[in-house]
């Protein structure tokens, strides 16, 4: 597998959010893939498992960002996974929860 990842990959890698708000911001495309992974489906990867190495609790940053520049919540990856089997892999609440909200109307209305 090569690692020349596109800017948007490697921000979500490094989960750099300031980095990833900007390029879709600049017209990027939220729902590119690369190495079998669209950006969601990487960015939940990365949350879940950099929390499984580190102990440290789920974030869901760079899936929140991806989600409010129109990252489509549903979107398979060239392997099936949609974004919220992915989410459901690592048992990542939060991402979850995002993606119910996006999925059920693009936010959450409670009333």
């Amino acid at each position: 597998m090569s690692d020349c990842r596109t800017p948007a990959h490697h921000a979500v890698e490094h989960e750099d959010v300031e980095t990833l708000a900007r390029l879709p911001a600049g017209g990027s495309d939220p729902d590119e893939v690369f190495s079998n992974m669209t950006l969601l489906t990487h960015a939940i990867d990365v949350e879940g498992d950099g929390s499984l190495q580190s102990g440290q609790a789920l974030t869901a940053h760079t899936t929140a960002v991806l989600l409010a520049f129109g990252a489509d919540p549903e979107l398979a990856d060239p392997d099936g996974r949609t974004p919220m089997d992915m989410a459901r892999h690592y048992d990542h609440g939060p991402a979850v929860k995002l993606l119910q909200a996006h999925i059920g109307g693009r936010g959450v209305d409670d009333g």
